[in-house]
């Protein structure tokens, strides 16, 4: 019986190993606290904009939960916060009108025009909770109007702003199930009474999950920039170092399938102990 047992557990153990799926997590680490940038849906009075921080996926990779940090501002709490969403974006020229209209320096490693995947409170496609951390967090920096196009694009920032820290707990309900690619992350929280503004992380990523290559910097528009894309450090701030953004992202690495080849030879395997495994069978009957 041993001989059949053995092809069987090899098999298994082949099963197993292609249907086994390993953790993802990435993060850009805590806040730094040099800038603050807007990024809402549109609402009434308030067109939309949308902060931008990519991330690298080497395979296939469902994400089923992610983090981000920023600023309630105006004295909003967070029993002000209407609509939240996410969004991804792939790196221009995809999904992308190309060439570009011109109206910024350059869309040289920009998101995309337009979103990949969007999961959001009111489709019910994502889920929060929320974490103050700090209710009088400053910022040294800031960027929310002054998302223009050339030659008026280097306002350098619009100065300090503060409010409440809040990191928001995200569950996707519908996973992000995304090919291995490079993307951007781009959280929208509608607030009444007050704004939202994400929080920068340092660049080059000094915590969370540490540097990668190429780790692009912070990207912005508004709707009336739209399709278009600005650097926050190199084109709006201006002389200052690129930006990253703090955010985090978890999930599952999808199975890598074994190469055909082991599987045939699991299946050559387990005919020959079939065949050893018979006639010892009928050895002992004679």
């Amino acid at each position: 019986m041993h001989y059949i047992l053995v092809p069987l557990l090899f098999i298994s153990m082949l099963w197993t190993a292609t249907a086994s799926a390993a953790p993802f997590t990435f993060s850009t680490g805590g806040p730094d606290g040099r800038l603050a940038s807007g990024s809402r849906p549109e609402s009434t009075g308030k067109i939309e904009i949308e902060s931008a921080d990519d991330f690298i996926l080497n395979q296939s990779t469902q994400i089923n939960h992610a983090t981000f940090t920023g600023l309630l501002t105006g004295g909003a709490t967070v029993s002000n916060i209407g609509n939240v969403d996410v969004e991804i974006y792939r790196v221009f020229p995809k999904d992308s009108q190309n060439p570009p209209s011109g109206a910024v320096p350059t869309r040289v490693n920009s998101p995309s025009d337009v979103a990949f995947e969007t999961r959001a409170v009111g489709d019910s496609t994502l889920s929060y909770t929320t974490n103050v951390l700090n209710n009088n967090f400053t910022a040294a920096n800031s960027i929310l109007n002054g998302i223009n196009p050339i030659p008026n694009q280097q306002t350098g920032g619009e100065g300090p702003v503060s409010g409440r820290e809040v990191t928001f707990n995200v569950d996707f309900t519908t996973p992000l199930s995304l090919a291995a690619d490079h993307y951007f992350f781009i959280p929208q929280v509608e607030v009444t009474g007050g704004e939202f503004l994400w929080l920068s992380a340092p660049k080059p990523i000094e915590a969370g999950t540490g540097p990668f290559s190429p780790d692009l910097q912070s990207w912005i528009r508004n709707g009336n920039l739209d399709p278009n894309w600005l650097r926050m450090g190199t084109d709006i701030v201006g002389a200052e170092l690129p930006f990253n953004a703090s955010f985090s992202l978890d999930g599952q690495l999808s199975a890598v399938p074994l190469p055909a080849s082991l599987f045939l030879f699991g299946g050559g395997f387990a005919a020959i102990f079939a065949k050893r495994g018979k006639k010892a069978i009928m050895a002992l009957t004679a």
